[in-house]
């Protein structure tokens, strides 16, 4: 079998239908590829209706486990999946038609480890069409993934690219669990140890941007856990950049993911500002920031993020009793110290 296709899922009903019968538009036969739906404590219709899709599909595997998270369940998926290569959804997006084909038939032709190509962002649920040219052939340079995040944009989430199984059981990589971030610790750490990456220039992934998603929203406690997953973000990227350097590797690649690993920084304060978190929490936090390297901001500002208000924040917020004040002023009521 050439692809797993994994999707986990938790009360998505509204959006399932369009990802599942973006998956089967891909011109491939069930005998190519499985889709593993792994329930993760779904408490809506959304199982029902992927087993309405199993009734006619051969390809289709319902996996059930107990609610434990988005990595959680991609790891169950992962375990289970029998592809030589693996492709991770999300059940509120979808793929444009016929994509898949050319993309299973470059990394395989090609011997890649990873396979990115193009994803966009968008609220439509109906853009079925590529934008490229899913049919012309496509010189694609092959790198390793050190020099690909020195020289691309690249991005955390793992529904731009594609990946060898084999590859992913050798170095023994499964996403963190209970935590979000999840996608960027596996991501960079996918890339800093493959060998054979490249980038095919087809438009095929179509994120959905849903209102009130999970990282969005604003109810305390979710929030707290937000701000200390991506401190927890900052702090898994250490190992892999003191292994670039260790190997005295390219120092580019080392600049962008100094500039990732401060940006989990930077948006944690700007989602402290908005907290019930307290002062000496907050001061924890900055301290272990600092100890890492990951604080203060002076590697964060550049060809990912610029701009008058990024200059700007940052130069408050490397300010650290600035940065107090500010948050001190925010919320004086519930920033009393304990």
């Amino acid at each position: 079998m050439k692809l797993s296709i994994i999707i986990p899922v938790y009360n998505v009903e509204q959006y399932i239908t369009g990802c599942i019968q973006s998956l089967l538009n891909q011109g491939l036969s069930d005998n190519e590829y499985e889709i593993i739906i792994v329930n993760d404590g779904s408490k809506d219709n959304s199982i029902g209706i992927a087993k309405q899709f199993q009734l006619n599909h051969t390809n289709i595997f319902i996996l059930d486990k107990e609610n434990g998270g988005v990595g959680s369940a991609r790891n169950y998926g992962l375990n289970a999946a029998r592809g030589a290569y693996i492709y991770f959804i999300d059940p509120d997006d979808y793929l444009a038609n016929n994509t898949l084909k050319p993309i299973l038939n470059c990394i395989e032709t090609s011997n890649l480890q990873v396979l990115t190509f193009i994803s966009k962002g968008t609220v439509q649920t109906n853009l079925h069409e590529s934008t490229t040219n899913i049919n012309k052939d496509y010189n694609i340079s092959k790198t390793k993934g050190t020099e690909y995040i020195a020289s691309k944009g690249y991005k955390n989430e793992v529904w731009w690219y594609v990946t060898s199984k084999e590859f992913l059981d050798a170095i023994d990589l499964r996403f963190i669990e209970g935590r979000w971030m999840e996608d960027a610790i596996f991501t960079a750490s996918l890339l800093t140890k493959a060998t054979s990456v490249a980038h095919l220039p087809i438009d095929a992934h179509r994120h959905v941007k849903v209102k009130g998603s999970a990282m969005t929203s604003k109810e305390p406690s979710h929030y707290l856990k937000v701000i200390y997953d991506n401190a927890n973000a900052a702090l898994m990227f250490k190992p892999l950049i003191d292994g670039i350097k260790k190997n005295k590797e390219n120092e580019a690649c080392i600049e962008r993911l100094k500039t990732r690993q401060q940006s989990f920084v930077f948006f944690l304060m700007i989602r402290i500002l908005k907290s019930t978190i307290k002062l000496k929490e907050v001061k924890k936090i900055i301290t272990s920031m600092r100890e890492i390297g990951a604080y203060p901001l002076n590697s964060f500002l550049g060809k990912d993020y610029s701009g008058f208000i990024y200059t700007l924040l940052v130069k408050l917020f490397n300010i650290k009793g600035m940065y107090y004040v500010l948050f001190i002023t925010f919320n004086p009521i519930l920033r009393l110290k304990k």
